[in-house]
């Protein structure tokens, strides 16, 4: 198989995604329907109708966005004849993208999933006081050169890198006066640029240990299935499918780096050309194209993407 399913994190989402798909297909809609029944409350209403500042609250867009790439997925299973298990040599998420590959392969039910970002999002926001943590994107770096910058402006404080995204970007994470000291550490080691992120919390560092150990906790009342195809694990670049395992991984994902440029390509390198990105943005696809000479991204999110994936899928498999 020359394909891969991705599954896109925090950042893409947008006001009035997915509902295209939902008024098209009764597959979508019944999506957004378990969600909502999962969460006991109405979490479209905010998908759809905003306001932008309540869906991009953490607890909100982790489920949301879960919601519309299980949607998007269940359209392309019904109208396009997908199926996880026959066309995807693997499936990968960017950070909360991890749980949405992980339900999309029948690991995790949609109800639990989403129980478990809306758990996962509270849990990040709380771990760190509103403005005593930032993140900040360093393009022009390697990632090793980005992690010589996070730890020479630690200097005893939290400074790591929290995604190594590929195509020369890495964010790091930690303690505002830190990541603030990266900024310039950075500049003055080459960056082409080097920003601050509006984030409202440091994700994917030390800072978040106690967000890890609600997760531990949440995950231990969960079940995990084998994935249909295996998972390309965000801390360890490699694949998994021991539910026990990927219990543990997605615990230390919550500290962890994202080692998205790692994880393209190793799939890259095992074949997958298609990089299909399910739901919301094109993020991934981007990122896809700068990471693994000669791949192709294809982003899926709205009912004029469909016919176009059913395409691409029909040449992955003549490939």
């Amino acid at each position: 198989m020359t394909a891969a399913f991705t599954f896109p994190g925090q950042g893409s989402q947008a006001v009035g995604m997915g509902k295209a798909l939902a008024e098209a297909f009764p597959a979508a809609r019944a999506v957004f329907d378990e969600v909502d029944a999962a969460l006991g409350e109405r979490l479209t209403a905010i998908i759809w109708g905003g306001p932008g500042e309540t869906l991009q609250l953490t607890e909100n867009a982790q489920p949301a966005l879960m919601a519309v790439s299980l949607a998007t997925l269940r359209v392309l299973e019904t109208e396009a004849g997908f199926s996880v298990g026959r066309d995807a040599a693997f499936v990968a998420g960017h950070s909360l993208g991890e749980y949405s590959a992980l339900a999309a392969a029948g690991s995790l039910s949609i109800s639990d999933t989403a129980r478990l970002l809306r758990t996962r999002g509270l849990a990040m926001q709380k771990a760190v006081p509103v403005g005593a943590g930032a993140m900040a994107a360093l393009l022009g770096l390697d990632y090793e050169g980005a992690v010589a910058v996070a730890n020479e402006a630690a200097q005893g404080q939290v400074c790591q890198a929290a995604n190594d995204n590929g195509g020369g970007q890495v964010v790091v994470s930690g303690d505002k006066a830190a990541v603030e000291r990266a900024l310039e550490i950075a500049k003055a080691r080459g960056a082409k640029r080097a920003m601050l992120l509006p984030v409202s919390a440091p994700f994917h560092c030390a800072l978040m240990q106690s967000a890890a150990d609600v997760m531990a906790k949440a995950l231990a009342d969960v079940t995990i299935k084998k994935p249909a195809s295996p998972l390309v694990s965000n801390v360890l670049a490699a694949p998994i499918n021991d539910p026990d395992e990927i219990r543990r991984r997605l615990v230390e994902q919550v500290t962890g780096t994202v080692r998205w440029r790692e994880s393209v390509a190793y799939m890259a390198s095992q074949g997958v050309v298609r990089f299909f990105e399910i739901g919301a943005g094109k993020v991934l696809s981007g990122l896809v194209k700068r990471i693994a000479e000669g791949a192709i991204g294809i982003p899926v999110g709205g009912p004029g993407d469909i016919g176009a994936a059913k395409d691409a899928m029909a040449a992955a498999h003549s490939a």
